[in-house]
């Protein structure tokens, strides 16, 4: 019924019958009347229909926004134009299905919907043709809070941002528009929606690929993947459906401390097949192995001896690691660093990143080594060291360190030498070379045996001149007056540093024949004072003098037997051993 009918009858009822005189059995049949009407128009009347209902109905009007639809009521609907698409498509005349939305509105108008038709067929269909698990192709067509909108058969789905895809996604948006297979998981009836997964379909497809490719896959094949993930121990890649593993060993032949410096994620690598095991589904692969092993025909390219140049790639506690070509490098250690110099780090020498020069030493190709030496490229100075340096040889070198048992000494860059504390002097006991000798000064010394092999140099400065010892009976034989200066007081006689520097002692029984309470009252320190010669002995380096035999008799040189000698090596005996532990605590603190 058009909708001037509609306002035709409604004024034509409205003459016959006046409000006040409308009888409610009038008003009744008047109602029958209607809805006979309706029934001869097919739809029915407006009672006997209900929002939700799908009617079919005829454009009986096109305006600017609006377009009316004619489904047989007491009133057209009015269906906004956007509803149907394209302009061009909409004539008079045609019929459309429509979905009743409301009897009748606030302004006493039945709603109409297009859309909501469409949809209710399309959701009719889906619920007709694919249930749950079902596999449907699908367009993205927006993107929404937590993931995205596809487009199934006209219905939009929901597509989980975690059911996109089966890995890494970088950006969302570069499946706006894109069309591919989905699986249905879930159907809400009283919702009406539907939540679909890319991600289910993928795996599944990559499983059945997996299989599939451990039955074909072997050994020494090459495959193309992608990296998928990095870790310390090395790479996996996806090879098409299946992961594989890449050893950090097995990427370069070439040191290095973690994959990351030589691949990055999504890279797309040329791989070998190493291993396959089908059981458990592991893939093991090589990247190196795709080039010959340099370390091969190593022992050929770099016998011994050989001259490298390369670049120092790493610095370690106990050397440097030099590349001399691609997947090879060698080990500077750092005693192969320098031949004048005790190298204990090896940034005293090179630096990381340094072209440097050197010689090879030695190649374990087994164990992919290689050891050179940079000191080898200039001139060892011990090379001819037994020439330069023969024992007897008189030097001048100056003192470089100190130590308790010697001073060590240079006698040109790079040889050292050692005066031993004991061939410092003939005549005097020194509990420490710092006693006579000062770091940095310059004396003169005597060769007195070289030790190639060893590095090994000993001088000594007292045998520069003849050893005392040697002569002394000549030179003042027992019962001879000889000077000397009181140098220390001990409780049992004095010590007297003579002309020649030997010391010898007077003991207390052999000061004076007088009586006398303390030994510094006979002979203070510092005194010169004369004495004659008791007794000599050379393997103890021991003189004992007598200054009351020398007052006796001062110009006597006959032998004398003196019945204290005994007991005046006992004190001396006592002395030196006092001077022993001394010196023990010394070296002990």
């Amino acid at each position: 019924m058009s909708k001037q009918q509609t306002q035709k009858w409604a004024d034509e009822d409205s003459k016959i019958i006046g409000d006040e005189e409308f009888d409610p059995k009038d008003k009744l049949a008047f109602q029958n009347l209607l809805d006979h009407r309706d029934k001869q128009s097919g739809q029915g009347s407006l009672t006997s229909l209900l929002p939700g209902q799908i009617l079919t109905g005829t454009i009986v009007e096109i305006t600017k926004d609006f377009v009316v639809v004619d489904v047989g009521l007491k009133s057209e609907g009015l269906i906004p134009i956007s509803e149907f698409g394209e302009i061009s498509e909409i004539k008079l005349g045609n019929d459309v299905e429509v979905f009743l939305d409301e009897t009748e509105s606030a302004m006493g108008q039945i709603t109409l919907s297009r859309e909501k038709a469409r949809r209710q067929r399309q959701w009719e269909h889906i619920l007709e043709n694919h249930k749950e698990g079902s596999i449907v192709k699908g367009t993205v067509i927006r993107k929404v809070k937590g993931g995205l909108i596809v487009d199934i058969d006209g219905m939009d789905a929901f597509l989980p941002g975690s059911q996109i895809d089966n890995k890494r996604i970088k950006s969302i948006d570069d499946y706006l528009g894109k069309t591919f297979e989905v699986k249905i998981l879930k159907i809400n009836i009283e919702r009406k929606n539907i939540v679909v997964s890319r991600r289910e379909l993928l795996e599944e497809e990559r499983v059945y690929r997996k299989a599939e490719m451990l039955e074909d896959i072997k050994a020494g094949d090459v495959k193309k993947g992608v990296v998928k993930n990095i870790t310390d121990f090395g790479v996996f890649l996806d090879l098409d459906g299946i992961d594989g593993l890449l050893h950090i060993t097995d990427m370069t032949w070439k040191r290095i401390k973690h994959p990351s410096e030589l691949v990055g994620l999504g890279d797309e690598l040329e791989v070998m097949i190493l291993h396959v095991d089908k059981e458990k589904g592991r893939v093991a692969l090589g990247l190196k192995q795709k080039d010959s092993n340099p370390w091969d025909a190593i022992e050929r390219k770099y016998p011994p001896g050989t001259k490298v140049r390369g670049k120092i790639v790493n610095l370690v506690s106990y050397g440097a690691f030099i590349e001399i070509e691609p997947g090879i490098e060698g080990l500077i250690h750092v005693s192969e660093m320098s031949w004048v110099k005790n190298v204990t780090d090896p940034s005293q020498i090179v630096n990381k990143g340094d072209e440097v020069e050197a010689i090879v030493l030695s190649v374990q190709k087994d164990e992919g080594k290689i050891s050179l030496g940079i000191k080898q490229m200039e001139r060892n100075p011990w090379e001819d060291v037994e020439a330069k340096y023969p024992p007897g040889k008189k030097v001048s070198v100056e003192i470089r360190n100190l130590t308790n048992y010697g001073a060590f000494v240079e006698l040109e860059p790079g040889v050292d030498g050692l005066i031993h504390i004991s061939d410092i002097s003939w005549i005097k006991k020194i509990s420490h070379p710092s006693e006579v000798l000062k770091k940095g000064d310059r004396v003169d010394a005597v060769i007195l045996s070289v030790d190639k092999e060893s590095k090994k140099i000993t001088l000594g400065v007292k045998q520069l001149t003849d050893n005392p010892w040697d002569t002394i009976e000549k030179t003042m034989p027992v019962g001879s007056t000889v000077k000397g200066i009181v140098t220390k007081i001990a409780a049992f006689g004095a010590f007297i540093e003579l002309d020649n520097g030997i010391e010898g002692l007077v003991h207390v029984t052999e000061l004076s024949d007088q009586a006398f309470g303390k030994v510094e009252d006979i002979v203070p320190v510092g005194s010169e004072v004369q004495a004659k010669v008791l007794k000599i002995d050379r393997e103890l380096k021991r003189v004992s003098l007598s200054i009351k035999e020398f007052l006796v008799d001062p110009n006597s040189k006959d032998d004398i037997v003196v019945g204290s000698y005994e007991e005046q090596d006992a004190d001396l005996d006592d002395e030196n051993e006092r001077k022993d532990k001394k010196q023990k605590k010394k070296s002990t603190k």
